[in-house]
């Protein structure tokens, strides 16, 4: 669907590029945050370098390509692409430099203080020297390959994001003495961080896989003089662009594509602080690189390695509080998941109820004797093994398996494509996506032969089939066994796995099919009944806003008096509080411990409230470039449980919240003195743990759920 013209004009949008930056910049507050528990601020310090990764990875690498291109297109608030990569460029220095400043004056010193040390080689004792000695032999020397960098040796083409040494060296030559320069890669199966070992399980030193190898680099290179030797990385252009229709499969485009991309052009240089500028000019040269494409960093090159240390340490105090979630409260007292389904629709709110109701739904189904079938999508499930071998078992218990499985998503491919083929090997019958489309949507279908008929069971949600992300991210499902749900779940798996028209559907809603119209009409109806001075408001919870035509609308709905709540986690390309077009509209963002994921759209319609979950953010990308799944909440008492306990809490936090500006900027919420401190996540941790404790259950004996305090205030200080 293409854009129509906007008579609104610029003014109410944000560039995207720079509206994930500020999103980056709330990442790295909760590390830069002294209330945020010791390790939990490094594992923060850690995704803000992750984030920034993958945003150089695609988004700047596609800016790179834009002005190379020299085509004069502008993004949707005017920007060219050279205006937007310089002002990403200005920005980016800043965060990093903020980030570099943390780590060397805050992050550091306190994991000193509390036993977790970096120490140099200098500092070892003869014991540790000798252990490292032995573990350099036995594990890091055999896989070290030395590359001279000569007119017989052109430079390498160094993988993405590998950590690398630029060596500097003096050989002699037919009497003669000559520099040389000589680039040490390495590898991948070498851990960044090698834990030195201590009898005191306090006290934790851990050794840079980089000032170990310059260490030996003596070794490498016999008979040659180190002169010196300085740690870099290099970051490259890795989207996806597999040539589906040159290839036999998606499954071997994919495959191929993913060896391919790992050397694609290069976009970020890194180097340690202290490299000389010949060494710098040296390497920007030989990767086709500029002096603005180069950060000088002082301190660790790769931080993402440092959660290794966060992952560790098991100290309680330094961390989270631990919190175990309870079984869902509609199934605890029923061990028969489907009767339980039978009875009402079944609301999941993950992390605060266990993921593990997902896995016995699917374990139930593929033990169960009256199921025939199960389908399933699968996105981003890491070979999750609980959900794997459920459909294998279910294969070996004579249930017909289908499994719609997408490469495209963005993670670890190489391991999507090994448990894919382990799939279809135990006859589980694989599909992978479709060629121009990502299925990004998420549902399980089962059909069971009930007593009184074949029935069709769904699980429908908003986060990926994964046990471990379900730990950390915030997502919400339904388990539902309605007719006409089952109905429409069949004709979309019959789309996605045959050769057919899309046939429509009579309550689910399909990107790219019928998604942004239908978020439109929704929208619309809000404004004629604001206009008609019909009770009016919209709360939509997403992880990014970008869709011009969704802005558009939203900001027509204000104009007419709509109240508008946007809790938006990521991206907003809205511009709020512009008087005459965005004044009734606020954003927030809230970052926290868990990572928020869920999209759910409250829509007032007169009194007469719908609440929608699914699968799409309001993005283009979502709604008209890849398979999603929007679905209604029906059940009265679930659609209240939603409004007034999950989307009020967020509502109403005023500790991890961040307001969007005018300006573009998020600011922290300004709190008088006297007005209490709201954290929407502590409060629904503390009533999940509340409602496992006064309802005893069959999952009670895995844990027992403290009732958890509130975190101190970041604000504490402002208040007076």
């Amino acid at each position: 669907m293409s854009r129509a013209p906007s008579s609104i004009g610029h003014e109410h949008l944000l560039n995207r590029e720079l509206s994930w930056l500020e999103f980056n910049q709330r990442v790295l507050e909760e590390a830069l945050d002294p209330s945020t528990p010791l390790l939990e601020r490094v594992k923060f310090f850690c995704i803000f370098s992750a984030n920034l990764d993958e945003f150089f990875e695609t988004r700047v690498a596609g800016l790179k390509q834009q002005i190379q291109s020299a085509v004069d297109e502008r993004s949707p608030d005017g920007l060219t692409a050279d205006e937007t990569y310089q002002a990403i460029h200005r920005k980016v220095r800043l965060l990093v430099a903020r980030q570099y400043a943390c780590w060397r004056g805050e992050l550091l010193p306190a994991l000193a203080k509390n036993g977790i040390c970096f120490p140099g080689f200098k500092e070892l004792s003869e014991p540790d020297l000798a252990w490292v000695d032995t573990f350099y032999r036995t594990q890091a020397r055999p896989v070290l390959t030395p590359l001279g960098l000569d007119p017989a040796h052109p430079f390498p083409k160094l993988l993405n994001k590998s950590l690398n040494t630029i060596v500097h060296l003096e050989i002699t030559e037919g009497g003669q003495r000559r520099l040389r320069l000589a680039v040490v890669q390495v590898p991948r199966v070498l851990p960044r961080l090698v834990k030195l070992p201590r009898a005191d399980s306090r006290q934790q030193q851990y050794l840079f896989m980089g000032e170990l190898i310059a260490h030996y680099l003596a070794e490498l290179f016999p008979g040659a003089a180190i002169l010196g030797c300085w740690h870099f990385r290099v970051t490259r252009n890795d989207e996806l662009y597999a040539d589906e229709e040159a290839a036999a499969t998606l499954l071997n485009a994919v495959e191929a594509e993913w060896r391919a991309r790992r050397k694609g052009e290069a976009v970020r240089l890194e180097v340690e602080h202290g490299c000389p500028l010949e060494i710098r000019t040296l390497l920007l040269e030989n990767l086709g690189l500029v002096e603005e494409d180069l950060f000088v960093l002082d301190g660790p090159l790769n931080p993402v390695r440092l959660m290794a240390v966060v992952e560790g340490d098991h100290s309680p105090e330094r961390h989270d509080p631990p919190f175990v979630a309870p079984v869902a409260a509609a199934l605890r007292e029923e061990p028969d998941m489907f009767a339980a389904i039978r009875r009402a629709d079944v609301l999941l709110h993950h992390p605060y109820e266990n993921f593990s109701s997902v896995v016995d739904f699917l374990r139930q189904a593929s033990a169960d004797p009256k199921v025939l079938a199960i389908k399933q999508t699968l996105y981003r499930t890491g070979g999750d093994v609980q959900i794997v071998s459920a459909l294998m078992d279910a294969v070996r218990n004579g249930k017909q398996v289908t499994a719609v499985v997408e490469l495209k998503g963005r993670s670890d491919e190489s391991g999507d494509i090994l448990w894919a083929r382990r799939l279809e090997e135990a006859g589980v019958h694989v599909v992978y996506g479709l060629v121009n489309c990502k299925v990004h949507a998420k549902m399980c279908l089962v059909v069971r032969k009930d007593d009184d008929a074949i029935r069709r069971y769904l699980h429908l949600s908003t986060g990926n089939y994964n046990t471990v992300n379900a730990h950390l991210y915030e997502d919400l499902g339904l388990l539902t066994c309605r007719p006409a749900f089952g109905e429409d779940a069949t004709n979309l798996f019959n789309l996605l796995t045959g050769i057919c028209q899309f046939p429509g559907t009579k309550k689910l809603v399909v990107a790219p099919f019928e998604l942004q119209a239908k978020i439109l009409a929704l929208i619309r109806r809000e404004t004629l009944h604001a206009l008609q001075e019909l009770p009016a408001r919209i709360i939509a919870k997403m992880n990014a806003l970008e869709d011009p035509l969704i802005i558009d609308a939203l900001c027509e709905a204000a104009q007419a008096g709509v109240r508008i709540d946007l809790i938006v986690r990521g991206v907003c390309c809205l511009r709020p509080q512009v008087e005459g077009l965005s004044q009734n509209i606020t954003v927030r963002s809230i970052v926290d411990r868990f990572l928020e994921h869920s999209r759910i759209f409250y829509f007032e319609n007169a009194c007469q409230q719908e609440v929608w979950v699914g699968s799409a953010d309001w993005t283009p990308v979502h709604c008209l470039r890849r398979i999603e799944v929007l679905f209604p909440i029906e059940d009265g008492n679930l659609r209240e449980r939603i409004r007034s306990r999950i989307l009020e809490a967020m509502l109403c936090d005023n500790v991890k919240a961040r307001f969007l500006q005018s300006s573009g900027a998020y600011t922290r919420p300004h709190l008088s003195r006297g007005v209490a401190l709201r954290r929407s996540q502590s409060e629904l941790l503390q009533a999940a743990a509340a409602r496992a404790e006064s309802e005893p259950s069959r999952a009670k004996t895995k844990a027992k759920y403290p009732r958890l305090k509130l975190a101190p205030s970041p604000f504490a200080a402002q208040r007076k």
